[in-house]
C-alpha cells in the first residue's frame, strides 16, 4: 500500500476544502454573522495547517498507484471531507450535535440532500452557502476537480485513472481525451457552463433573490435538493421550478453526450442507448403520474408542472421538492419508489443504480434466458453498437448484489427506532441513492432528525456507499486491504 502517495493526494484535497471555505468566511462578515465566521475562519487556517504537514511528509511519495489504493484513497477522502466539513456548523452552534452536522454535510458531499434541519431558515447565509457548495463539489467529485486543476506529473504511474474509475459514477468509465487531466477539465468546464447558465435563468425571475439563484443552482447542478427555504421549491414561481425541472434533467444525462455535441458527433449524441431510455422513461414516467394526481390541483398545467418536477427531481437523485408528494394516490409514489432505484445516467451527477447499469442487467438477463433456451449458441451483450465486455458484466452483478445487501441490512439496522417499514425503507433507499426526502415519517415537508445517533451513522455509510458506488467504501473494511502484498 502506497500510503505517502495516498497522504500527499488527501493532503491537496484538504487544500482545496480549506480554499473552498473562504466564500462563507466573507458571506458572514457582510452579514454579521461573526461567531461563524469565526469559525469557518479557524478550521479554515487549522485544515491548511494540517495539508501542509501531511504534504511535507509526504512529498517524495514515489510513484506506484494502483486500484487497491485508488479505491482507499477515494473512499477516505470523502470520508475526511465530510468529517472536516461539518466542524464549522458544529463549533459555530449552527448545527448543535456533532453527529447531525455530520449527517448534513455528508449529505451535502454526496449530494443527498436529506436533512436533519427543521428551521433551515434560522441557518446564517454563510453556513447556507457552504451547506449548498458542498452539493456542487460532490456533484462532479472532488477528485475529478483535483485531477482537472493540480499539476501532475507526466509519468505518473497510471494513478489518476484509478481515481478517476474509484470516483466516477457507472460501471463503464473511460476517457474523453486521450489525457486524463484533460478529460477532468472538459467535465469539469462543461459542469461550470451549465451551472451559470443555471443561475441566468432563474435569476430572470425578478423576485428571484441572487443568493437563492446561486444556492438553488449549486443544489440542481450537483442534484443535491438541499434548499435555502424551509419549504424548499414551493417557495417560488411556477417559472422557477419548470427551470429546476429542465435543469435537474440535463445534469441527470451522462456529460459525455454534451463532449458529443460540441465535437459535432451528433450521430453519437442521438443513437446513445442510455441516453434514449433515460429520456423515454422520463417522459413515460412523467405522464402516469400527471395521469394519476390531476385531479388533486386546481388546473391541468399545475398537476403536470408537478408531476414533471418531481419524476426529475426524483429520477435525477436532486431530491427538490415543489408539493407534499407523500399525500400522492400510491400508484404515483410507487413510480417515484421505483425511479429512486433507477437514478440517473452514468457519468452524471445524479445518484442510484443508474439507467447504464439497468440496462446492461437487463441485456445481460435476455441474453442468460436465451442460452437457457439454446445452450450451443454464443451470444454477445453490445451497447452502442460495442460489445461489452465480460468483467463489466460480472461486476455490474457483483454490484447488484453488494447493493441489496447493504439496503437490507441498514433497513434491519434502523429499524430499532421504532419507525414504520415504509418510513425506514424509504429513509435508506434514499440515503443510498443519493435521493435526500422518502416517504412518511422522512417524507418532503419532514426530515430525519428524529433517528438515533446510532441510525444516522448507519444512513451515512449508506449515502457514501451511494455516491461511491459501494466498493471505495467497502474495500476500507475489508481485512486484504491493509495486508501488505506478497
Amino acid at each position: 500500500m502506497n500510503y505517502r502517495m495516498m497522504g500527499r493526494i488527501i493532503s491537496e484535497i484538504l487544500a482545496f476544502e480549506a480554499a473552498f471555505m473562504i466564500p462563507p468566511i466573507f458571506i458572514c462578515m457582510h452579514e454579521g454573522a461573526h461567531r461563524t465566521m469565526f469559525w469557518f475562519l479557524i478550521t479554515t487556517l487549522a485544515t491548511l495547517a494540517v495539508a501542509a504537514v501531511l504534504f511535507f511528509f509526504c512529498r517524495n511519495a514515489k510513484k506506484g498507484f494502483y486500484a487497491r489504493e485508488g479505491l482507499v484513497c477515494v473512499g477516505l477522502s470523502w470520508l475526511i471531507m465530510s468529517l472536516v466539513g461539518c466542524l464549522p456548523f458544529y463549533f459555530s452552534g449552527e448545527i448543535p450535535k456533532f453527529i447531525d452536522a455530520f449527517f448534513e454535510t455528508a449529505s451535502g458531499f454526496t449530494t443527498t440532500g436529506s436533512s436533519i434541519l427543521s428551521d433551515i431558515e434560522a441557518l446564517s447565509k454563510g453556513a447556507l452557502y457552504w451547506r449548498s457548495f458542498t452539493h456542487w463539489v460532490g456533484g462532479m467529485g472532488v477528485l475529478v476537480f483535483l485531477l482537472a486543476v493540480a499539476p501532475r506529473e507526466k509519468k505518473n504511474g497510471g494513478f489518476t485513472m484509478h481515481l478517476l474509475r474509484a470516483e466516477s459514477p457507472g460501471p463503464i468509465v473511460g476517457k474523453l481525451v486521450p489525457r486524463i487531466k484533460q478529460s477532468a477539465m472538459i467535465l469539469y468546464i462543461l459542469y461550470v457552463v451549465l451551472t451559470v447558465l443555471n443561475i441566468i435563468f432563474l435569476k430572470l425571475d425578478p423576485k428571484m433573490p441572487l443568493f437563492d439563484a446561486v444556492c438553488t443552482a449549486f443544489g440542481t447542478a450537483g442534484t443535491g435538493g438541499f434548499s435555502v427555504r424551509n419549504i424548499g421549491l414551493a417557495y417560488y414561481s411556477p417559472y422557477v421550478q419548470n427551470v429546476c425541472t429542465v435543469f435537474m434533467f440535463l445534469f441527470g444525462v451522462n456529460f459525455s453526450c454534451y463532449y458529443f455535441l460540441l465535437m459535432r458527433n451528433f450521430k453519437g449524441f442521438f443513437k446513445n442507448t442510455e441516453l434514449r431510455v433515460y429520456f423515454g422513461w422520463a417522459v413515460t414516467c412523467t405522464l402516469m403520474v400527471f395521469i394519476n394526481i390531476r385531479g388533486l390541483y386546481d388546473t391541468w398545467s399545475e398537476a403536470l408542472r408537478h408531476a414533471a418536477f418531481q419524476v426529475s427531481s426524483i429520477m435525477t437523485t436532486t431530491g427538490f421538492a415543489s408539493t407534499d408528494f407523500d399525500k400522492w394516490p400510491s400508484f404515483s409514489k410507487i413510480i417515484l419508489l421505483l425511479l429512486m432505484f433507477v437514478g440517473a445516467c452514468a457519468g452524471s451527477t445524479g445518484g442510484g443504480i443508474k439507467v447504464q447499469r439497468v440496462v446492461l442487467l437487463i441485456k445481460d438477463l435476455r441474453r442468460n434466458i436465451h442460452q437457457i433456451l439454446h445452450p450451443n449458441e454464443v451470444r454477445i451483450v453490445q451497447m452502442d453498437g460495442q460489445r461489452v465486455n465480460e468483467r463489466i458484466l460480472k461486476n455490474t452483478g457483483m454490484y447488484l448484489i453488494a447493493y441489496v445487501l447493504i439496503i437490507l441490512i441498514s433497513t434491519f439496522l434502523v429499524s430499532v427506532d421504532g419507525f414504520t417499514v415504509t418510513t425506514n425503507i424509504s429513509a435508506v433507499s434514499a440515503c443510498m441513492n443519493n435521493i435526500g426526502p422518502g416517504f412518511e415519517q422522512v417524507g418532503p415537508t419532514l426530515n430525519f432528525s428524529g433517528y438515533s445517533a446510532f441510525s444516522k451513522l448507519v444512513l451515512i455509510g449508506d449515502m457514501l456507499a451511494g455516491r461511491l458506488e459501494i466498493f471505495p467504501i467497502l474495500v476500507l473494511f475489508s481485512r486484504s486491504t491493509w495486508k501488505k502484498s506478497l
